[in-house]
């Protein structure tokens, strides 16, 4: 293996664990609930979600687990939870 990838390799894993370095601007993944399937989003600073709890209260389970999984990642105004979750 060339010394260069190698060098990549292990820049990788230290990124990997030094997560204060990413900052979600945007995010949208599939979200298997126990009910259904939902897209669940981060997009133009906002979260969104398919589920119709979300739509009626501007959150529900699947964006809060989002902000307990991706902690720092997410930019500020993302964890905004006005509930603590447990860890």
């Amino acid at each position: 293996m060339q010394s260069s990838l190698i060098g990549k390799i292990e820049k990788a894993k230290r990124y990997a664990q030094e997560t204060d370095r990413i900052t979600f601007s945007g995010l949208s993944v599939n979200f298997r609930g126990e009910n259904n399937n939902y897209t669940t989003e981060y997009k133009d600073g906002k979260w969104h979600c398919s589920c119709r709890f979300f739509a009626s209260w501007g959150l529900c389970s699947h964006t809060m687990a989002l902000e307990k999984i991706l902690g720092e990642m997410l930019p500020e105004a993302a964890r905004a939870t006005q509930f603590e979750l447990a860890p």
